[in-house]
């Protein structure tokens, strides 16, 4: 495949596992901030490589050839991610575009002695899971901040926004991956949330709690 092809499987493969549906050329368009006569392209040359399941003017799905070949990109994304991080010392709102780079790197051995060399991490640094060699992926029950009541307790264990933006105000606030979060109560006026992290107290807005993981303890 080329990178483009690549990077197509992956924008079908993020959007339909958060939509849980088929997907229009029109969402793919704008995730890939292309024309949809781009995508309707595109479209076609995976349908030939049975990679997607493609019919003008109706939904996108990956095949199971396609699901496997999408799950293999991200598993090479992720996996790079956590190398950054743990080796290299990026920090967490710096890996994501180098790691787009690294993606497409098709060694399939130096991948599978990346992983183990890492130890076989099942996350990455921003809490996404990482599919194994066969595609499989370890789902944890995970909840957004947002959705706890009163004085429920919690681990974060990922961010929903991964933008560059967020993760430097996470870092500003000391809220990181591990972090032990304790819901206090909820501004029923703007919805703002008061937490206590590390024997502190903080007030965060809905927005910010929308795009926080935790699993409950």
């Amino acid at each position: 495949m080329t990178f483009s092809e690549e990077n197509y499987l992956k924008a079908i493969y993020h959007l339909t596992a958060s939509l849980e549906t088929e997907v229009s050329t029109n969402a793919i368009a704008e995730m890939m901030e292309t024309k949809a006569s781009s995508v309707t392209d595109m479209l076609k040359k995976l349908s030939e490589k049975d990679l997607v399941n493609y019919k003008k003017y109706q939904g996108v799905s990956l095949t199971e050839n396609g699901k496997l070949a999408a799950k293999m990109i991200v598993r090479k994304h992720r996996l790079w991610e956590v190398f950054l991080v743990e080796k290299l010392n990026f920090s967490w709102d710096e890996v994501h575009e180098i790691a787009e780079q690294l993606e497409h790197i098709k060694s399939e051995q130096l991948i599978n002695r990346l992983d183990d060399f890492l130890g076989n991490p099942t996350e990455d640094p921003h809490g996404d899971p990482i599919p194994d060699a066969n595609g499989r992926i370890i789902k944890i029950e995970k909840h957004l901040l947002s959705e706890l009541s009163e004085n429920q307790t919690g681990v974060c264990v990922g961010v929903k926004d991964t933008s560059s933006e967020f993760l430097k105000y996470l870092d500003k606030q000391g809220i990181a991956l591990g972090s032990k979060i304790e819901f206090l109560f909820k501004e029923s006026f703007d919805l703002s949330v008061k937490i206590k992290i590390d024997n502190r107290e903080l007030s965060i807005s809905n927005k910010i709690a929308s795009n926080l993981f935790v699993k409950l303890i």
